[in-house]
Formats: C-alpha cells, sequence, structure tokens
C-alpha cells in the first residue's frame, strides 16, 4: 500500500500543478450528522465528519453559502503557485527520561516536496516526506517513514464541475486497547502507518429555477503493520482496523424561498456505504427526505426536514480451529469464516426527522443548529464559522453520526481547507492535528481537525458524537492556531461472534493542539507547537492512556536554498496500566530547497 499511495500522491500533486487537481465536495457527509443547511434554498453545502469538522461548499452553488473575501479584492491577492523539493540530513539525539534509558543517537536523510497551488483553477497543497532512520547508538534500528497530506480543489466547468482530492500518510503507535497515540517517536514496538486517499466530483447547476447538485466520492484507507496483541486475562482481543473501500453520493434539487412557495424547499438523497476487511463488515446507509426552510428575517431561517432512512452494520464471525480457538491470519486480524451468512449486528428503517434554526447575518458569520431523531434516538448537532475580520477564523460543530475507521477519516479530510497551512512535527514528521484556512484565501470557510478521528484504530464501526472547534489568528507576522475537541465511539458488534463482547462498549478521546509561529529577522523564523490527548475505553483491562508534547524549532536561512534547522521536544505517555513515560529529543539538521 505505500508504493501505491506514494505513486498516487505523487502523481496528484503532479496533475494538481498543472491545473488539473480537485474542489472541495458540496455535500452532507452520508452516515454522519444529518443534512445541514447553510443557505435559503435548502440545498446541503456542509459536510459533518466525526470529529465535528465541517465546511462550505465551492462558490459555484446556487446561493451557496460564500466563505469571507473568497472573491474581489482575495482574487487580486492570491499568492502564486509554489514547489519546492527538498533534501534533508538530521542528527537526533532521544533521551528516555522514565522509565531511564540509555541515550540513542540517529540519523535521519529524508526527500520531500511542499506545493501550494494557486492559479485561476486550482487550489490547494500537498506536503510530502520520505525518512530513513540509520541507527547509530541504542538499539533502535534503521527504518522507513512516509508521511504526508494533500488537499487540492480544481475547477473544471466554471461554477458548475469541480474535483477534489485528499489524502494523508502519517505513523503512529496503537496500544492494546486500540487506542492511538498522537505523535510516536520510538523506531521499534507498535509503531504503524496510516494511509487515506479519496476523490472525486462535484456539481452543482440550474434547470430554470430549481438548483441542482450532485457529488461522489470514493476512498481507499489502510493501516499497515497490523501487529497481534496477546489476549488479556483470556478475553477477546480488539480487532485493529486493516482496509477498506468508501463510497459517499448525495444528489439534492430545490427551488429558493418565494420562487414557487414562501418556504424553499428541497429534495435530498445520500448514500453511503464502507467495506471493511476486518471480519468482512459492512456498513450501508441510504437517505431520502424533503427539507423545507423558512426565512424569519434577512438572517434567520427556520429548517425543517423530513425523510426514511435505512441503516444496516452487517459482519461475518471469525474462523475457529477443532479446539475452538479463534484463527489469527498473518497480519494478527481474525480470520474470517466466509462459509457463514452474514450476521446483522445493526439496522434500522424508518422514518427521520429534524427541526433547526440558520442565523447567517453576513458572509463572516454563519451559526446553525438542529434537533431530531434519527438511529432510533434523539439526535443532536450544529456548526459555527466566524471571521470577525481578515485576521482570523473560528469554526465549531457538534455532531452525531455511524461510521467506520476509513470513512470517519476519508470525511474530515474532505473539511480541511485548501490554503491550510502545513507545519510538521520536527521528529515524527507527523502532519496530523488541527488546520485552519485563511480569512483571506478560497479555500473554503473555516478549518477541522484530524485528530478526533485518528483516536482509535479499532476496526468496529461504531456511532460518533463530540464536538470539534479550530481557531486561526494572524497578528502582523506571527501566527497562532489552537484547535480541540472530544469524541465518543460506541462500538456494534453482531451477537454470537467473536467480538459479541465489544457491542455498545465505549471509548472517549480528548483532544488539544496548539501552535505559534513567526520570524524572528529575515533569514530566521521560529516555530513552537504543543499537543495533549487523553484515551478512555470502557474495557477495564485496557485502561486509558493520555499522551502530550511540546516542541520548538528554530530554522534559518544560509543561503537561499541551505537551511539550518534546530529543533527540541518533551514528550510524555501515560497508560493508566503500565509505568509511564517521560522523553526528550534535541536535533539538529541541514535542508537544501531545490527552488
Amino acid at each position: 500500500m505505500k508504493g501505491v499511495w506514494t505513486i498516487t500522491v505523487s502523481a496528484v500533486a503532479l496533475i494538481a500543478s498543472a491545473g488539473g487537481g480537485a474542489s472541495a465536495l458540496a455535500q452532507a457527509a452520508p452516515g454522519g450528522a444529518g443534512l445541514s443547511y447553510n443557505n435559503a434554498t435548502a440545498v446541503d453545502d456542509t459536510a459533518t465528519a466525526p470529529d465535528g469538522t465541517s465546511a462550505s461548499a465551492s462558490s459555484a452553488s446556487d446561493g451557496a453559502y460564500t466563505p469571507p473575501l473568497a472573491h474581489g479584492n482575495a482574487q487580486r491577492k492570491r499568492k502564486r503557485t509554489k514547489i519546492i523539493p527538498y533534501l534533508e540530513v538530521d542528527q537526533t539525539v532521544y533521551d528516555q527520561v522514565t522509565p531511564h534509558q540509555p541515550f540513542v543517537t540517529y540519523t535521519t536523510v529524508a526527500a520531500g516536496v511542499d506545493v501550494q497551488l494557486n492559479d485561476k483553477r486550482t487550489t490547494g497543497f500537498v506536503s510530502l516526506r520520505y525518512e530513513h532512520h540509520f541507527d547509530e547508538a541504542g538499539g533502535i534500528g534503521n527504518s522507513d517513514t512516509f508521511t504526508g497530506i494533500l488537499r487540492t480543489t480544481t475547477t473544471i466547468i466554471p461554477r458548475t464541475l469541480t474535483f477534489d482530492v485528499g489524502g494523508l500518510a502519517t505513523r503512529t503507535s496503537i496500544e492494546q486497547s486500540g487506542g492511538v497515540l498522537i505523535n510516536p517517536i520510538e523506531n521499534q514496538g507498535s509503531i504503524y502507518q496510516i494511509y487515506s486517499i479519496y476523490g472525486g466530483p462535484s456539481l452543482s447547476t440550474h434547470a430554470g429555477i430549481v438548483g441542482i447538485k450532485a457529488a461522489y466520492n470514493v476512498g481507499y484507507n489502510e493501516i499497515d503493520q497490523i501487529y497481534h496483541y496477546a489476549q488479556a486475562n483470556g478475553g477477546a482481543q480488539p480487532d485493529l482496523f486493516g482496509h477498506s473501500l468508501t463510497q459517499q453520493g448525495m444528489v439534492s434539487a430545490g427551488v429558493r424561498p418565494g420562487a414557487v412557495l414562501p418556504f424553499g424547499v428541497t429534495l435530498i438523497g445520500s448514500y453511503l456505504k464502507e467495506n471493511i476487511n476486518s471480519l468482512d463488515q459492512q456498513l450501508i446507509d441510504e437517505r431520502a427526505g424533503v427539507e423545507f426552510t423558512q426565512p424569519i428575517t434577512r438572517a434567520v431561517a427556520l429548517v425543517a426536514d423530513i425523510g426514511w432512512e435505512k441503516v444496516a452494520v452487517s459482519q461475518r464471525n471469525a474462523e475457529f480451529d477443532g479446539n475452538g480457538i479463534p484463527i489469527l491470519a498473518a497480519n494478527g486480524q481474525y480470520a474470517v469464516d466466509r462459509s457463514q451468512p452474514r450476521q446483522i449486528a445493526y439496522k434500522t428503517d424508518g422514518l427521520t426527522w429534524d427541526v433547526g434554526v440558520v442565523w447567517h447575518p453576513s458572509k463572516r458569520t454563519m451559526a446553525a443548529a438542529y434537533v431530531g431523531r434519527r438511529y432510533d434516538s434523539t439526535t443532536y448537532y450544529g456548526s459555527l464559522f466566524h471571521a470577525p475580520d481578515s485576521r482570523q477564523t473560528l469554526s465549531a460543530s457538534v455532531y452525531d453520526g455511524i461510521y467506520g475507521f476509513g470513512s470517519g477519516l476519508m470525511t474530515a479530510l474532505q473539511q480541511v481547507p485548501t490554503d491550510s497551512t502545513v507545519v510538521r512535527d520536527p521528529f515524527s514528521g507527523n502532519v496530523g492535528g488541527c488546520y485552519t484556512g485563511t480569512p483571506n484565501g478560497a479555500g473554503g470557510a473555516g478549518g477541522g481537525c484530524v485528530t478526533g478521528t485518528l483516536g482509535s484504530a479499532n476496526a468496529l464501526v461504531f456511532r460518533s458524537r463530540g464536538f470539534n472547534a479550530a481557531y486561526g489568528l494572524n497578528v502582523g507576522r506571527l501566527n497562532f492556531s489552537v484547535g480541540g475537541g472530544y469524541t465518543t465511539r460506541r462500538y456494534i458488534a453482531a451477537p454470537d461472534t467473536i467480538l459479541a463482547s465489544e457491542n455498545g462498549k465505549l471509548d472517549q478521546t480528548w483532544y488539544v493542539d496548539a501552535g505559534i509561529s513567526g520570524p524572528i529577522d529575515r533569514q530566521t523564523r521560529f516555530y513552537v507547537s504543543a499537543f495533549g490527548s487523553i484515551y478512555h475505553t470502557d474495557t477495564y483491562v485496557y485502561g486509558g492512556t493520555a499522551d502530550w508534547g511540546v516542541s520548538g524549532s528554530l530554522v534559518h536561512h544560509l543561503t537561499d536554498r541551505l537551511v539550518a534547522t534546530g529543533s527540541f521536544e518533551v514528550m510524555g505517555v501515560n497508560p493508566q496500566i503500565s509505568q509511564d513515560q517521560l522523553e526528550t529529543l534535541g536535533q539538529l539538521g541541514l535542508r537544501y530547497n531545490f527552488r
């Protein structure tokens, strides 16, 4: 999968740089927190991800919400496209203070490319990096790491057809409980690679007074190097996510308030299907409904939706040997018994509804709140975007939906603004965390975090609830950002299967991510960042885990192309069932930029 991902994202970077990239998907996330309402036409413009992120549709939509300053002066201030390939050599010293271990030193050789795309057709960014670590002292061992993120938007037919591509490659440590550590350093133990890539078109057009939208996305997600954990206290091990294929689609047709009736009417259909290799799970979510929008004032509208939804989660059982012991595949997952039919883990088929209010006083501010009935229970969700001036943006979301690991990660990536700035961890190279767009940019309003989605690698489909917020601020030449949130996952498993005991189990993730950067002089810039997360699970034998870290870097341009770097980091891991860890790292490096 690593080679396929590398080739794919490299091709996307080249195509996008020539003006053939992608566009933000103007759709509700099927299987997400219900349909969202951002404009008077009631044609859906926002997707809500499992970690609560949200993004507005392209300005090509019929009456859709337009991000602030996405036109006019912002167009004249558009940054130029930049493609910067580089080579880098770093020397790292690693000290595990608690429990104490001897100093470790290793050398890193890296090659990568950073791309900012901004032309008449394409906006977006690509950041790819391959590293090889050479062991010198301490026995960590040689290793390879590939990390990267991409998010591109291209207009195929102006104001009509767009195409969107996104992807993520990151490395992480997965605990025995299935919990994910945000930023691992050690090149040993339970280190995993996570890959995600998706793409799809989005259509927005008219037929007379009827606004028509349609969108389709397909995505592939994978976790490599699955490690078989020994069972604890004789219980069943959590089945870690392997790979999945996800398809999302939506179509809508509607008229504005006053065009035919005093209120707006929109017909909406959505579809989500995820096939997960672990126990051959399948999630299908199909919904059709009608949405009514009644303006109260120029800034406030009431919205109501009623429809029919069918959700089904199914899976097969594990295969057992003659002694009744489950058989494990080579990757540590349970072998699937395909001789038996699928078993239904969850199914609902019936009426859904929600009502809400939308407040949209200007292009800089939009808020919405809803309550309704879905998944046989009451659901609440909403969103907020506010850009009080050209220097700052705030976005927040409350969400509720059913996902697998792959569909959740794919939907979260869809909400990353295309004009985000990528800041890597100086030691692991990871690019996950929270992203905020620039208020003057055309990359989509608000921002989003992928941290909550990566909180657990459990393979089971789950119902996710929680909230998310991201804030970005530019003060002079200083850039500041902070994001965080809380997410819960209640897992769904079929009765009389190997993981039946996991049905209804709950895990929770709290997370925060912050950073500040700015120039010291014309040749020198500083970066300071911090992160933290807490993971807790109902499975008492595993308990919970907290991890946190603070890092800082100085970047000094020796010449136009040769750059010297110096970094430090302090990290801690606090598991509930084992000894705490405290780690410090220092690094010096040289990078040569080819452009």
